[in-house]
């Protein structure tokens, strides 16, 4: 590839830290909270991860796009990231099986990019101060017009953001002929979650994120599912009444991240904005009923109130964050309702936490009996 002259390019934190880049091609400027992701590999799956939405990514890994992309493996119907910060962006890709260049990808979703940045840097910085409103920016003759612009960007704490990402209408996944049906809750859920039931023989009905209990029921199911998702859990009043009202009817239940969030908010467990968050794929979990440990992909910035949890009679926790000892897990005593902070549909490698969707379809059988 012939040398290109590139624009240059800023990060420009809530704080009034900047750092300098290039830009990759696409001129704009781009807002959101900043994080960062420390996985090695799966770019494309965090890029179109509905849980990131509203959010500006900064990959830990050196070298992003040098596989491409491929159209079967997505999350969601496109990109979901506000943008992306990197060191190495790479223009040529060698994958064999791919459909292109992330370049062109980015270009035909209008999401800014910049790399070269020095990301150790930023990334240590996030982790020192926490994530912060951000914006990048190609206008770096601008500062203070960013500035205010950054000013007016709302805080992801009390933000409500499933409304955004969730399906406008409901629709169906799997085998219509199957005896296990399941009403999911879609409040940001990623595709591969639906594989992972439908491949088990589940047929599923995905609901928009202000369904209510009457609207999951009539669809007869066996069970309930209620999605990941972005944002805080906490203004997500519908949900936590859909919660309540399983909980009330015993009926099985599963939720993964933020559905994990909001079901805690249904038993009276409030939930919290944590420094920086979980975003990586090998995060370390303990699972306190097996004496297990899992490696897990995790993806929140949001937790719930761990004293609150061991506080509730009703409530008992299941697994933990060996990182920092953050709930990342719970069931509620005597019925068949669980859920976890991680994802267990996302395997950077090993597949430790599948089990939890073979635990959740035996729930409903044994529940149907």
């Amino acid at each position: 590839m012939k040398y290109q002259t590139r624009k240059k390019a800023l990060v420009l934190l809530a704080d009034g830290t900047i750092f300098y880049g290039k830009s990759v091609g696409i001129e704009g400027t781009a807002t959101g909270e900043i994080c960062f992701n420390t996985g090695m590999t799966g770019y494309q799956e965090i890029f179109t991860d509905p849980s990131y939405f509203r959010q500006i990514m900064v990959t830990a890994n050196a070298h992003i796009g040098n596989y491409g992309v491929n159209n079967e493996e997505v999350e969601s119907d496109g990109i979901k990231i506000s943008g992306l910060v990197c060191r190495n962006f790479s223009f040529t890709h060698s994958r064999a099986d791919s459909d292109g260049n992330l370049k062109d990808w980015f270009d035909t979703h209008n999401i800014v990019a910049i790399s070269d940045v020095d990301t150790r840097a930023l990334v240590a910085y996030i982790r020192d101060h926490g994530a912060m409103n951000a914006i990048i920016s190609t206008e770096v003759d601008n500062i203070e017009g960013l500035k205010k612009q950054l000013a007016e960007v709302p805080s992801m704490e009390g933000l409500e953001l499933a409304s955004k990402v969730s399906t406008k209408e409901p629709y169906f996944i799997g085998d219509e002929n199957s005896d296990i049906k399941i009403s999911a809750l879609d409040i940001g859920i990623k595709k591969n979650i639906l594989r992972n039931l439908a491949k088990r023989g589940a047929y599923i009905k995905v609901f928009p994120y202000n369904a209510t209990f009457e609207d999951l029921t009539s669809f007869n199911p066996n069970g309930y599912f209620i999605s990941n998702g972005p944002g805080d859990p906490e203004p997500l009043k519908e949900a936590q009444e859909v919660a309540k009202e399983i909980i009330k009817r015993n009926l099985p239940l599963f939720g993964i991240c933020l559905g994990h969030q909001v079901i805690a908010l249904a038993n009276g467990i409030s939930t919290y904005k944590m420094h920086n968050g979980h975003r990586g794929i090998n995060h370390p979990v303990k699972n306190l009923l097996t004496g297990k440990g899992e490696i897990t992909s995790q993806n929140h910035g949001f937790a719930i109130n761990r004293e609150e949890t061991e506080a509730n009679n009703t409530v008992e926790i299941t697994h933990v964050h060996l990182n920092d000892h953050t709930v990342a897990g719970i069931k509620i005593k005597d019925k068949p309702i669980f859920s976890v902070q991680y994802h267990p549909e996302a395997s950077p490698g090993p597949h430790d936490s599948e089990y939890l969707f073979d635990q959740f379809i035996e729930t409903i059988k044994k529940h149907s009996k």
